[in-house]
């Protein structure tokens, strides 16, 4: 990792700068001050990383795929010891905390450790019966794309399933935090890995994006990002039959019913919410109370909303950082002002902090109007609203109101609530009492319009997979039957 905050493109095993010679600027979003520069990919640079993976192709996947777990697994142990100096650079790029950084990498390590476990398990040829059996085996080159705001898991998750699944991967990595692909890449090339079968990339997104899903080489596209984008790349897509994984948008309601622990609700939500400065899909930002307890618990929200200590994320005793960039300090004064307009109320926050850096205070908003753009454009960003509800059906009804479905949560200690909240609520994943993200053995996936396809777990790594029906007339030798059954079942 070069000390000069100079990042280049990794292609056919070795880096290089950008073919055109340009380069983007790197912004610290806690002083707005430049501090690096990132290599900027050309056509020519993107037929070259298409090449090397076509050629890679058929060695990597007959690679055995015990073989192809262990050198993900090697990689993982490479990346633990790299991680603090990793977590430094994804902190002052992005705006988290060193503490959420570093956290962050926790999880990416755990996506490659659990790909590189369950890579040979998850290729075991598949029974049916004596005379039929699945045969796993990889789909081809994978075009992935990721975000800024948790680059080293999504890096990870992409990776570590692609290419433990047998598939080489072109890696499309966020121009804004450019060290966490760079850092996990140098890690499995420090592996082993082959060249070819990891290719990282920065540049123009769409002439990326574009000229990747044109050509036919690429076999699956994997995406992590707004809804719109998603829907663009799945059109281009569609043009070669590629399969598309999407993890798109999200617009996340809790619902705290009357039985609630209501400190404990409100912490939770706090929380989960301002860590990223809400910047994440997963946060939660609508949140449905019940009537006889929602004053109480807007004070207790908005106590647990103004201890947040916002400050430069390389401080220990920061909370929450700035925010990764202008373009969402502009996004928050705009949803904002319009919601205030409408007649909102701003319980806590509500502004940019004066101070260099794009700081926002963590904002509480009340009595806000049912077409405000804040409860159905995602906010991706430190702003929640807060209202009352009188019946479980209209909490239903306002917690799927939105064209998302990517999670929710609620709080109550009452089972019939609980069994009847998840077989109503629209979303990928639910969480009760508490909000948590997913792990690496599990399956993540979003409803509605944000998205399809899965990422994690095992059904994660079977998106990059071809499961080939055999036929015979006589019985099929294909091993140990507890084994693939277990990993028929992604256990």
């Amino acid at each position: 990792m070069s000390d000069t905050m100079n990042y280049k493109l990794f292609i056919d095993g070795a880096w290089r700068s950008g073919g055109s010679g340009d380069d983007l600027a790197l912004i610290n979003p806690a002083t707005e001050q430049e501090f690096g520069r990132v290599a900027i990919a050309s056509p020519a640079d993107l037929d070259d990383a298409l090449k090397s993976a076509q050629n890679s192709f058929l060695q990597w996947s007959n690679t055995p795929a015990e073989a192809r777990g262990k050198l993900v697994g090697r990689a993982a142990r490479i990346m633990k010891e790299k991680s603090e100096a990793a977590a430094a650079a994804l902190s002052r790029e992005q705006g988290k905390t060193l503490a959420e950084a570093k956290g962050e990498y926790a999880r990416a390590i755990e996506m490659l450790e659990w790909n590189g476990a369950c890579a040979g398990e998850l290729s075991a040829p598949l029974p049916i019966d004596q005379k039929r059996v699945i045969v796993p085996e990889a789909i081809g080159v994978v075009a992935a794309f990721t975000p800024w705001n948790y680059p080293a898991v999504l890096n990870a998750r992409k990776l570590a399933a692609g290419i433990a699944a047998g598939c080489p991967v072109i890696l499309k990595a966020a121009e804004e935090t450019p060290s966490a692909g760079v850092y996990i890449v140098e890690a499995l090339q420090e592996a082993g890995i082959p060249p070819g079968v990891v290719s990282l990339v920065f540049g123009d997104p769409p002439m990326i994006s574009e000229h990747l899903l044109r050509s036919p080489i690429i076999r699956a596209l994997s995406f992590t990002g707004s809804t719109p984008v998603g829907k663009q790349l799945a059109k281009i897509a569609a043009n070669n039959l590629q399969r598309c994984v999407l993890e798109l948008g999200g617009h996340s309601p809790v619902v705290v019913f009357e039985d609630a622990d209501i400190a404990q609700a409100a912490s939770a939500i706090s929380d989960y919410k301002f860590e990223c400065a809400g910047q994440s899909c997963n946060a939660p930002s609508r949140i449905l109370v019940a009537r006889p307890i929602y004053e109480c618990f807007l004070a207790e929200l908005v106590r647990a909303a103004e201890k947040i200590r916002v400050g430069r994320p390389d401080d220990p005793e920061t909370d929450m950082g700035p925010m990764a960039n202008a373009r969402r300090i502009a996004a928050m004064e705009r949803l904002t002002k319009e919601a205030v307009d409408r007649g909102a109320r701003v319980e806590a926050g509500g502004k940019r902090i004066d101070r260099p850096g794009f700081y926002w205070e963590p904002t509480i908003l009340s009595n806000v109007h049912p077409e405000s753009q804040v409860l159905h454009e995602e906010p991706f960003g430190p702003i929640l609203t807060v209202a009352p509800f009188t019946t479980i059906d209209e909490a239903i009804e306002e917690a799927n109101a939105t064209e998302y479905g990517l999670a929710s949560y609620f709080f109550t200690e009452s089972p019939e609530i609980q069994t009847r909240m998840i077989r109503s609520l629209s979303a990928g994943a639910i969480s009760i009492n508490h909000l948590k993200g997913v792990s690496a053995d599990a399956p993540n996936a979003g409803v509605k319009q944000s998205g399809y396809g899965y990422e994690g777990g095992a059904e994660g790594l079977r998106a990059f997979q071809n499961l080939k029906l055999v036929n015979r007339t006589k019985a099929v030798a294909v091993g140990s039957c507890a084994q693939c059954l277990g990993a028929r079942r992604g256990s």
